[in-house]
């Protein structure tokens, strides 16, 4: 159904395309920043969930619907945007509470929550419809049939990728918080820090994408 050729072709768009950080591992850092490695793997896992949920939607029609729509694009976009400005605020506000926070093992809750807003932000980031709707297609063999198995098919090969390098990028910056963590009057800065690239993603979001 899905030759090698295809698999391989979009495999390393794909890459170029991961290896640039968007939104997405944007928004990871600001949680590994804020919460550590537990909440930024768990977001990470919502991330990538979001993604391929994107990807199903363009697979079975919502791809060239919002190609035809400025307008529902554009809402998609800014409800992403206005939720990770809402995130950055919350976390600058609540940046003296980080001691407690990180001396307190995080709870199954917790990890929920972060698999959730991963899941949030994975399905309004505009470079996942970039990726999905505008270059997967371009991959799909359409006389061979059954195109939405095939986009489904190519679109976890991405977001396994992307949850490889979203999980690096967490673990990462999982290890500079822990640094900052040493004192504890760097505590305000770190989730300061973290909040403020949140907010710089929400910007980011609300800014590019479609011009049309």
């Amino acid at each position: 159904m899905v030759s090698s050729a295809q698999l391989v072709g979009f495999t390393l768009v794909s890459l170029v395309l991961i290896v640039v950080p968007g939104p997405g591992v944007l928004f990871i850092v600001g949680r590994a920043l804020s919460h550590g490695r537990r909440t930024a793997t768990a977001t990470a896992a919502g991330h990538a969930a979001g993604n391929y949920i994107v990807a199903a939607f363009v697979a079975f029609g919502l791809g060239s619907l919002l190609q035809r729509s400025a307008q529902l694009f554009l809402a998609v976009k800014l409800a992403g945007a206005l939720y990770l400005v809402f995130l950055g605020v919350q976390a600058i506000r609540h940046r003296d509470s980080l001691a407690a926070a990180i001396s307190t093992p995080a709870t199954a809750s917790d990890g929920w929550r972060a698999f959730r807003d991963g899941i949030s932000v994975g399905v309004t980031n505009p470079k996942g419809y970039i990726l999905f709707g505008a270059i997967l297609p371009q991959f799909i063999n359409r006389p061979a049939g059954d195109v939405p198995a095939q986009m489904l098919v190519l679109a976890l090969v991405s977001v396994c990728l992307g949850l490889v390098s979203d999980c690096a990028w967490g673990l990462g910056a999982s290890a500079v918080r822990t640094w900052f963590a040493r004192s504890p009057r760097r505590y305000a800065l770190v989730g300061g820090a973290g909040g403020l690239a949140l907010i710089g993603v929400g910007i980011t979001v609300a800014l590019t994408g479609r011009k049309d």
